[in-house]
């Protein structure tokens, strides 16, 4: 029954489109709960914690709709999807929460704009996926409304080496999981992409578990995950940052180009702006506002097929 449901998926129009922008919103909500966790929680902690939790909802999920643990593919696939993980999980949510907790999220939005150039420039390079000139400008008004959303004058009270640490461990966040994804868009096409996202998480939890393993600070750093306080934030943000925004998120690459999901993907970074001033009671700008516009103006013109 199950199995007969996801083929029929395929058919519905836009549908990696679609995936695409509710990931990016789901994404976006778990930022803005993960920045309140990392004041009190280390990067690896939470990165580690939110991975276990994804992990233990995969395994029940995939058995429930009755898709199999272990499929009869190559070898090399299995090894493509948990290199994936370690890139994309392990690496990459690690460096995303480091630079999190050092620059805030406003700040680590404007870093996040190099995702979708990244995912762009690699799908171009490695997988010869092409976009039509109605899709690049799409991808142009994405790009420019996270331009005109981060041009307000802030003062930052950050020293200069921590600003600039943030924003290289950001842009290698970005490249991380960037190449995490492209490396497996030809895979996702031919497997599930529930299944894919349960042995790419396993890869991503087990290596940062061998790495803290032999951490010689690994108490101090996953002391705060036994505070009730830090639960309540942990959880759901692992929840919807974790567990279903990386699963639709991988169901949009499957669905769609990288470079289009890549894009719609982008659209987080809107997404971040509008929670924070609904939940943390930030101002609404008209520089905001015409950036929004400008963003999904370009949503609309990306899902356009090439």
């Amino acid at each position: 029954m199950f199995s007969g449901f996801f083929q029929s998926l395929q058919s519905v129009p836009h549908l990696g489109e679609a995936l695409s922008l509710v990931s990016a919103l789901l994404w976006a909500s778990s930022v803005v709960l993960f920045r309140i966790g990392g004041k009190n929680v280390h990067a690896l902690a939470m990165n580690m914690f939110k991975s276990i939790l994804s992990l233990v909802l995969l395994l029940p999920t995939l058995i429930i709709l009755g898709q199999p643990l272990w499929l009869a593919v190559p070898w090399h696939h299995y090894a493509l999807l948990i290199a994936s993980g370690i890139i994309g999980i392990a690496i990459s949510d690690t460096l995303f929460f480091w630079a999190l907790n050092i620059l805030g999220a406003e700040l680590l939005a404007i870093v996040d704009c190099s995702y979708s150039p990244f995912v762009i420039g690699l799908s171009f390079l490695f997988i010869n996926e092409r976009m039509s000139s109605r899709q690049c400008l799409g991808v142009v008004l994405i790009v420019l409304a996270v331009v005109l959303i981060t041009l307000k004058r802030t003062e930052s009270s950050l020293p200069r080496r921590a600003l600039f640490m943030g924003i290289g461990l950001g842009v290698l966040a970005m490249v991380t999981t960037a190449a995490g994804i492209v490396m497996i868009k030809p895979l996702l096409g031919r497997t599930s992409f529930l299944w894919a996202s349960f042995v790419r998480m396993v890869g991503g939890t087990l290596s940062l578990a061998a790495f803290l393993s032999f951490h010689p600070a690994r108490r101090k750093i996953l002391a705060p995950l036994a505070s009730l306080k830090n639960m309540k934030i942990l959880i759901p943000a692992s929840l919807l940052g974790s567990y279903l925004s990386q699963v639709i998120w991988m169901g949009g690459m499957k669905y769609t180009q990288a470079s289009i999901a890549s894009a719609l993907n982008q659209l987080n970074t809107i997404f971040i702006f509008i929670l924070a001033a609904i939940f943390l009671k930030e101002r609404i700008t008209a520089l905001k506002l015409a950036a929004v516009t400008f963003a999904f103006a370009g949503a609309f013109l990306v899902s356009f097929p090439a």
